[in-house]
């Protein structure tokens, strides 16, 4: 092969091994009950090296964990935190899709034997073993049924998180009365044609009744009010004119919420 030729291979093939280096995202498969699942997780160096925080970020009914990375891009916002785009199975929605064609998750605790649970579990057993999870620096956040799961693992799992981040969700009886305080952003839009907002107001109020919040709140920033409460278990409600679309800013402004509230 010619030396030019044997320059623009080299060149080529750098290019692609920087392009795999710049890829921050893994991906990987568990083995949960003979069923695989799948998630895409971002590790950076220094959760090898010291306690950092965990976020779990869940896709809506219809969604997948690429699209979910791409509009939540917390590992980019925050880069020192660890972050995983879990995958749902195909699952029947509460309000779309009651065939269940597209992938979502369980709705209620102990439905579909509790196979998303389950895969949460096997998750953070493995991050627990091969990284440095900071225990007080756990999160949970999703949009729409995504959002929903969230409030499950409240509601299930509850212990292991220090704040939670729903958006365009909300929460029955039977799951937010196994709710123990703790600080949470729900993210609402008013003209929203799925989750109704009026159901979701209903969800925010019952929040701060939850988490023995002051009934009148003040600025937090754009669309968002905070409820201080005394036992440190704050809500902030992020409240904005549009539909079911999942809101730009939120990202932002959930990694803000995050870092100002690990657990005590």
């Amino acid at each position: 092969m010619k030396p030019h030729c044997l320059l623009l291979l080299a060149t080529l093939l750098g290019l692609v091994f920087q392009t795999q280096a710049a890829e921050p995202l893994s991906y990987q498969t568990w083995q949960v009950e003979g069923i695989t699942r799948e998630a895409l997780v971002y590790v950076p160096v220094v959760a090898h090296q010291k306690p950092s925080p965990l976020i779990f970020a869940f896709h809506g009914h219809g969604g997948t964990m690429r699209n979910a990375a791409a509009m939540y891009h917390y590992h980019e916002l925050w880069p020192e935190a660890m972050v995983v785009y879990m995958q749902g199975l195909n699952t029947p929605g509460r309000l779309t899709d009651p065939e269940g064609k597209k992938p979502g998750w369980q709705s209620t605790i102990g439905v579909l034997d509790d196979r998303d649970l389950k895969f949460f579990d096997a998750v953070l057993a493995t991050a627990k073993e091969t990284c440095k999870v900071d225990p007080k620096r756990i999160y949970s956040t999703g949009h729409s049924n995504g959002g929903g799961f969230t409030y499950l693992l409240w509601g299930a799992r509850g212990d292991v998180f220090a704040a939670m981040a729903p958006s365009s969700a909300f929460a029955l009886k039977p799951t937010y009365e196994k709710f123990k305080p703790k600080p949470v952003l729900h993210v609402a839009g008013e003209a929203d044609p799925l989750v109704k907002f009026q159901w979701q107001k209903l969800m925010m109020d019952q929040l701060r009744t939850i988490n023995g919040c002051a009934p009148e709140g003040k600025p937090w920033g754009k669309y968002a009010t905070l409820y201080e409460s005394k036992t440190g278990t704050p809500v902030v409600t992020v409240i904005h004119a549009g539909t079911h679309t999942f809101l730009k800013e939120a990202p932002e402004m959930i990694v803000k919420f995050f870092k100002e509230h690990p657990a005590p």
